[in-house]
């Protein structure tokens, strides 16, 4: 026996692996009893709701910042948190994600704040063009991001105006010609995107200028050359076709035309 408890093996289990079998052949036989299994998840499960509940781990508020007032009470609908709740409750990659589909919502972040506050953090999008559409009237950003329905043009008067089937694509280009016809002032009226490739301009009087698909700016600024040294706009012209680079064309309104033919025959007949 002595040499026996001498073996090293021997003395270790004797002083942890009998204690430990010892220890869990009592967890075996009291977890064998359904009822004391129970009670013992249900201890369990109220030390984690009093920890989740202590005054620190709660969030009484939220807090959203670069939104406006309108944006801000969509966000609220969008995220129906009642106040106060456990920060362990809260998804904030969840809440993060609805807010982001929120369509005047360029970027979001959300975070807790100490004080028990729910932070939200918003980039606005903001309009820059009217887009009018077959079904209303709406508002994009630089992207071409559809913001938001507006009853009408008449509301944001401060923004160009554009008008087609896939206008909305090419926004930077519609900013671009809209910098250029600068020098028409308030003749300018908006921009219409045909077959989504080219633009029209249409001025007041029902003037149109007919722009290329390729280089549309560069052929804009040569009708405002030409109108500027000629007065070509003044005149009772209707369309400029500048379609082609290297033969602009030009179409008068209907009475310049009945008043040509008529001058035309009566030169011819002597009278």
């Amino acid at each position: 026996m002595q040499r026996w408890m001498l073996t090293p093996g021997i003395r270790r289990g004797l002083k942890v692996g009998l204690p430990l079998a010892m220890v869990l052949g009592a967890a075996v036989a009291y977890l064998a009893d359904a009822g004391r299994r129970d009670a013992l998840l249900q201890a369990a499960v109220q030390i984690r709701e009093d920890i989740q509940q202590r005054p620190e781990f709660m969030v009484g508020l939220m807090a959203i910042d670069g939104a406006g007032a309108s944006l801000s009470a969509d966000i609220r609908g969008k995220v129906p948190l009642k106040f106060p709740v456990s920060s362990f409750d809260l998804d904030l990659e969840e809440i993060r994600g609805l807010i982001a589909e929120l369509a005047p919502v360029k970027s979001v972040s959300v975070r807790i704040r100490p004080g028990g506050v729910l932070q939200v953090d918003v980039a606005e999008r903001v309009p820059v063009l009217v887009w009018r559409t077959r079904e209303g009237v709406l508002l994009l950003d630089e992207t071409g991001a559809h913001i938001q329905s507006i009853p009408g043009r008449a509301d944001r008067m401060d923004l160009p105006l554009i008008a087609g089937d896939g206008a909305d694509r090419a926004v930077q280009q519609a900013l671009a010609l809209h910098e250029a016809a600068r020098p028409f002032g308030d003749r300018l009226r908006g921009f219409v995107r045909v077959g989504e490739r080219r633009w029209d301009v249409v001025l007041d009087r029902e003037q149109r200028i007919l722009l290329p698909a390729e280089g549309p700016v560069r052929a804009l600024e040569r009708v405002i050359a030409l109108s500027e040294a000629q007065d070509m706009l003044d005149r009772d012209v209707a369309v400029i076709d500048m379609r082609l680079a290297d033969r602009p064309t030009l179409r008068m309104t209907a009475e310049a035309t009945e008043n040509w033919w008529r001058i035309r025959d009566i030169n011819q007949n002597g009278q």
